[in-house]
């Protein structure tokens, strides 16, 4: 085939203009300028702005404006979230330890009574000033650590080891808290500290720990009866205090109806004084019938005679509906 008559083939060129190029730039260095200057602040988070590395201020949440071109840095904290720090243990949660021998030499402890004892806390905490958090403290965390361990060693230390793992838990955990959070405000951490919680508390494995189990099940056993004890009360006093106030009503009751019924008999008795002044025969006759009628009715027809001029009485008894 004879390609002489075909043409050659000329690249394409672009004329684009050195103003254009310019402008192009200019457009991409304003969108970074335009795009390092905000930023973004959570709900739970507060920002520190520097200034040439130096502090400057400290921003909410929001949409926030700085200085481009790494004139101001902003550093988010999150000041509304509690964080925890766990002692003798790690792990996602107390109630699930996982232990390691990188944790434990932390959770040993020496009581007041020179036992050894396992002790693991956690300590729940805010950070309530960013600036102090950021550059007040320099080992935030090693520091944070150290000053729980001295406070938590020093109560402790103070007390026997039977009323640490019984009676003076909740006691140790708030005095902790205080003492923690005066520390805390004077090395100027920024914290707040939430709550200090004793999780497992045992003395070292071996024969020691197992005496100290059957302690614990004494003691459980012991406020077991003692609930039992309460129990049994709360069920016999208040019924043996309504069976007393019932008895007294009915004694209150019989002793008002005997009253009453003496004070009807003596207003009876003075109406019947009364008549009797004023017809002394005819009274005495009266009540003398009545009384006879009263005698032979209540004893069914046995009568008794009596007859004053003898010595003696003589039971007899009448022929009328009775018995010979």
């Amino acid at each position: 085939m004879d390609n002489s008559n075909q043409r050659p083939v000329r690249p394409i060129r672009f004329n684009i203009s050195p103003k254009l190029i310019l402008w192009i730039v200019i457009a991409v260095v304003a969108v970074l300028l335009v795009l390092s200057s905000f930023f973004v602040v959570d709900q739970t988070e507060q920002a520190v702005v520097l200034r040439f590395g130096r502090y400057h201020r400290t921003v909410g949440p929001g949409l926030q404006t700085k200085i481009p071109l790494g004139i101001e840095r902003n550093y988010n904290v999150p000041t509304q979230v509690v964080q925890t720090m766990t002692f003798g243990y790690r792990g996602q949660g107390a109630a699930s330890p996982l232990y390691g021998q990188n944790y434990t030499n932390e959770s040993l402890m020496l009581t007041g009574d020179l036992n050894i004892i396992d002790v693991q806390w956690t300590v729940q905490y805010k950070i309530e000033n960013p600036y102090n958090w950021m550059f007040k403290v320099e080992s935030r965390e090693s520091t944070l650590r150290d000053i729980s361990q001295s406070i938590m060693n020093q109560l402790v230390g103070d007390l026997p080891i039977l009323s640490v793992m019984t009676s003076q838990r909740t006691r140790i955990e708030v005095e902790a808290q205080e003492m923690m959070q005066k520390m805390f405000d004077l090395y100027g951490l920024g914290i707040r500290v939430v709550t200090v919680k004793l999780q497992n508390i045992v003395p070292p494995v071996g024969s020691v720990q197992d005496a100290f189990e059957d302690v614990n099940k004494a003691i459980q056993d012991m406020n077991r009866y003692i609930n039992e004890g309460k129990k049994l009360y709360n069920e016999v006093i208040p019924a043996a205090r309504g069976e007393a106030n019932r008895l007294i009503q009915v004694a209150n009751g019989y002793a008002a109806e005997r009253v009453n019924q003496a004070r009807g008999d003596v207003e009876r008795f003075n109406s019947v004084r009364e008549v009797y002044e004023t017809s002394k025969d005819i009274t005495g006759t009266r009540l003398y019938i009545e009384t006879i009628e009263e005698i032979l009715q209540d004893n069914k027809g046995n009568v008794t005679l009596v007859d004053k001029n003898l010595a003696n009485f003589l039971p007899m008894q009448m022929i009328q509906g009775g018995e010979k």
